[in-house]
């Protein structure tokens, strides 16, 4: 069976179950992967992880529901998975603007359309690495990011500015001025954890940073990226590539995962930018169009 036809089994399967228990495991194994890599996968892919799909299926069917006469919100609530009438009342609300009860009163409602699997012939060539990544050690501040798609690059966009001093030290650290690291770990279904920082030498993480007191030390993680297998991409060369990298991120999961035969294995994924700037104002021109993003995935063979 082909990652296609797996991933349209899937979401077959989980269309079919809204109004039931949905296993992840089950999903990831009509997709033949495993669970974590069916899970990443799907949220880079469809832009939403799959329990935030799952949720916004449910609640679409169920105001469908309610405009039927003699529907009661408290069955309604219970088919689709909610322990109360406030629990429903609270996400329906979130979901669609109204409460259950307005529905039949003229009250607007929300799509959220099933994903359909398309194909589409299309040639494309794309430079790629494979890496095999000695242990490594980031230093950065770290923040929780959860909600939907825009509420998550919001966040990222507010941690990036409110973060700037300690951004500073660390690239003052590494003495590496021009190059950002931003690292994604534990992901699932209520969001993930976002790390921006450098990497450090040892030395340098025991020493220079507890030497900022107790207080300032505390504004800083350390995470660490085992070692293992990177599949590595590069934006083109361009003054802002955080507009395009999210797409070679989706080219990288959905064209070359299933080509090269490999699945995301969970580890830290990392975005490397490099921010190339120069004081002189019209050198600084010609100098930002080669700035770049180089795209870390964690994989394993399938």
């Amino acid at each position: 069976m082909n990652w296609i036809d797996g991933m349209s089994n899937a979401l077959d399967y989980v269309e079919e179950n809204l109004c039931g228990e949905i296993s992840y495991g089950e999903a990831a194994k009509l997709c033949c992967c495993s669970e974590y890599h069916f899970q990443r996968a799907f949220s880079i892919l469809c832009g939403c992880t799959l329990g935030e799909y799952i949720r916004q299926r449910r609640l679409t069917l169920a105001g469908l529901e309610l405009q039927s006469e003699g529907a009661k919100v408290i069955d309604v609530a219970l088919k689709y998975g909610y322990d109360s009438p406030d629990s429903f009342s609270k996400a329906f609300r979130s979901f669609h603007g109204i409460l259950p009860s307005q529905v039949r009163s003229g009250g607007t409602l929300k799509s959220f359309s099933r994903l359909r699997i398309k194909v589409i012939l299309e040639g494309s060539t794309m430079n790629y690495r494979i890496v095999e990544r000695k242990e490594t050690v980031m230093t950065g501040t770290m923040r929780r990011l959860s909600g939907t798609p825009d509420e998550r690059r919001e966040q990222e966009a507010d941690f990036y500015v409110s973060t700037r001093e300690q951004q500073y030290v660390t690239q003052w650290l590494s003495r590496d001025y021009e190059t950002s690291v931003l690292a994604v770990d534990n992901c699932a279904d209520d969001g993930f954890d976002c790390y921006i920082g450098a990497f450090l030498s040892k030395r340098t993480r025991d020493g220079c940073i507890d030497e900022f007191g107790e207080e300032t030390a505390k504004k800083y993680k350390h995470l660490t990226v085992p070692a293992g297998t990177y599949l590595v991409c590069e934006t083109e060369r361009m003054p802002y590539p955080t507009e395009v990298f999210l797409d070679l991120r989706k080219k990288m999961v959905g064209e070359l995962l299933p080509t090269l035969g490999y699945q995301l294995r969970k580890a830290p994924e990392l975005e490397i930018t490099h921010w190339y700037w120069s004081d002189d104002e019209k050198e600084n021109e010609e100098v930002v169009k080669n700035r770049y993003i180089e795209v870390w995935l964690p994989v394993e063979k399938v």
